[in-house]
């Protein structure tokens, strides 16, 4: 499993969810090798805390996406209209049970 996390203005949280969806979860999800995405956001203090979990097959998938540096995150193009704070590296978990 891949998590990442990354911080909105509350009023930015919208226009933000849609942008992720038409860039990060489209990416995630057309990866073979991708078992599913998981992007959820709560509001916090004025800010929106969104964190992105993904499922995949191996390390070879994760590396379709991510690149040859896989513990780095992967950003977009609007990000940085976006976000006013944001994780520059995901962490890595090994998954020994789901439901």
């Amino acid at each position: 499993m891949r998590t990442w996390r990354g911080w909105t203005r509350s009023e930015d949280a919208d226009a933000y969810e849609g942008y992720l969806l038409r860039t990060g979860y489209a990416d995630y999800t057309a990866v073979p090798g991708n078992r599913g995405a998981c992007f959820t956001r709560r509001e916090e203090d004025g800010r929106t805390e969104f964190l992105l979990t993904s499922l995949w097959d191996s390390w070879e998938a994760v590396r379709a996406f991510a690149g040859d540096e896989p513990g780095r995150a992967v950003f977009y193009p609007e990000d940085d209209r976006y976000l006013v704070d944001r994780e520059l590296t995901v962490g890595h978990y090994t998954v020994f049970a789901q439901a």
